[in-house]
């Protein structure tokens, strides 16, 4: 396939003139006559004096910073002196805290330079890591191809990561590994598509789309928030029986959290796991604009693979963690859950401690948070993202350490006593309200299932007005609240 140049990139992103050069003349490492003749060379062939550019502009107006590498120049190899110009652009970025796009398209580390070559690769990752401490955006696009060092340092730690279509992305480039092991490396495994079946990067996006994914990606992670809106009143909650809302939360056509994202929020952009194959595809992980504030959202999708929870789903969702954590956004979490993965696959692969990880992750997140009990919260994996500063729920949301079904099961050896366990365990989102465990309940005048627009813009309205009031709080008030509620439930 053909390749995207650096300049070409950065062209395609940039508002047209408002690249600025942050090059200057590359550093002299020493080379000998054979590598002094394949750099004259690269320059000739590309323009460029090194292997990648650096510079600063504009995405819609917006300052940002760029580093591109170029292929043409010798593989997109890294050596001294391009590393250097990589950090020190990164630290300018950070310094005048821009948001940082970086797209590589190398081979990896420039063997002309040899091991003093490879470990430069240890300051752009410590640059690279120092910005995203600053929390500031750090935003990849892979480009064809992109292998060694450089996948497995600053190709693979941005915040979010995208590739271009058909891209060749891997570790171990494919021809190093036939000569290694005298056979070809399996096709189609080290591909843009492929990786992102596999949650390891975000998303596929063609050049042309990528500007305006860049834009909406930049109106959440690093535009302000927009003015407060409007937070629906709050209606009396109605005696419904807890069975009723089991039931009615079961529907296969209730709403769920990606109906929520599509009618409820603007600016969407789906990051790893969604759409994609495995049990972690039961999570999903978004950035979102909730009437113009901005949030990553992590959701549990019921009606993918079963819905059943398991370790890589809870890993998904600490990373979802993490990244409102790292970029000082807010943290939606969407409960819809009918109960952990049990199998031996999801003991083996830690089930019981991703739980508890998340547990202890959220109540202590350094940023604001709600949950919103949207459906089912059967079991660990719902628990895992109840401890939010406020929690909302439908009102026919319900939570519960099992399924009814379970709860029967364990007391009375059958299942026929489901709806009399969920009226006495107190699942229901009355219940919940009652004993402080959610802190509002969404009404569903009708049926969300037969109301789904009216429903996820109710309900939208309502996290975006839990998400001002929020922001009104330092974060040691709204920590120590936080803990404090959980510290008290249940206490007389």
């Amino acid at each position: 396939m053909s390749r995207i140049s650096a300049v070409a990139l950065r062209d395609a992103v940039l508002d047209d003139g408002s690249f600025v050069s942050w090059d200057s003349a590359p550093l002299d490492v020493g080379a000998d006559a054979t590598y002094r003749r394949e750099l004259a060379d690269a320059r000739a062939a590309t323009g460029l004096d090194e292997s990648v550019l650096t510079g600063e502009g504009t995405v819609f107006g917006r300052r940002v910073a760029v580093v591109a590498s170029e292929f043409g120049f010798l593989a997109g190899s890294i050596g001294v002196a391009a590393a250097e110009r990589i950090t020190a652009a990164v630290e300018r970025a950070t310094a005048q805290r821009l948001p940082l796009v970086a797209s590589p398209s190398s081979g990896g580390t420039r063997m002309q330079e040899g091991t003093v070559a490879f470990l430069q690769m240890v300051k752009i990752s410590a640059a690279v890591e120092l910005h995203k401490r600053a929390h500031l955006p750090y935003l990849v696009y892979l480009r064809h191809p992109t292998t060694g060092g450089v996948f497995a340092s600053w190709g693979s730690l941005g915040h979010v990561t995208a590739a271009e279509p058909g891209a060749l992305i891997g570790f171990l480039g494919p021809r190093v590994y036939e000569h290694l092991y005298g056979e070809p490396f399996p096709t189609g495994i080290q591909t843009a598509e492929n990786l992102h079946r596999h949650g390891v990067i975000d998303g596929v996006v063609p050049i042309d789309l990528l500007r305006s994914t860049l834009d909406r990606t930049l109106k959440v992670v690093a535009d302000p928030p927009g003015a407060a809106p409007e937070t629906p009143a709050a209606g009396s909650v109605p005696d419904v029986p807890a069975w009723d809302s089991v039931e009615i939360s079961r529907r296969p056509d209730r709403p769920g959290v990606g109906a929520l994202l599509r009618h409820g929020t603007t600016e969407r952009v789906l990051l790893s796991g969604t759409g994609g194959q495995g049990e972690a595809a039961t999570t999903l992980l978004a950035l979102a604009r909730f009437g113009g504030q901005p949030a990553v959202v992590v959701g549990q999708q019921r009606g993918v693979g079963g819905g059943l929870a398991g370790p890589q789903a809870l890993r998904e969702a600490r990373r979802g963690m993490a990244l409102a954590a790292g970029l000082r956004l807010p943290l939606v979490l969407v409960i819809d859950t009918p109960g952990p993965a049990l199998s031996v696959e999801a003991e083996e692969g830690g089930l019981a401690g991703e739980i508890a990880r998340c547990l202890a992750e959220l109540v202590t997140l350094d940023t604001p948070t709600v949950s919103v009990l949207l459906g089912q919260g059967s079991g660990g994996p719902a628990l895992a993202m109840v401890p939010a500063d406020r929690v909302l729920a439908a009102l026919h949301g319900w939570l519960a350490p099992l399924p009814p079904e379970g709860a029967s099961a364990i007391v009375f050896r059958d299942l026929d006593h489901a709806p009399e366990l969920a009226a006495a365990q107190g699942i229901r989102s009355a219940d919940l309200l009652r004993n402080g465990i959610v802190d509002a309940i969404v009404p569903e005048p009708a049926d969300a299932s037969d109301t789904p627009l009216d429903f996820t813009a109710r309900l939208s309205a309502t996290i975006a007005g839990e998400l001002v009031s929020l922001r009104s709080l330092s974060d040691e008030q709204r920590l120590a609240a936080r803990l404090a509620h959980y510290r008290g439930i249940g206490l007389p």
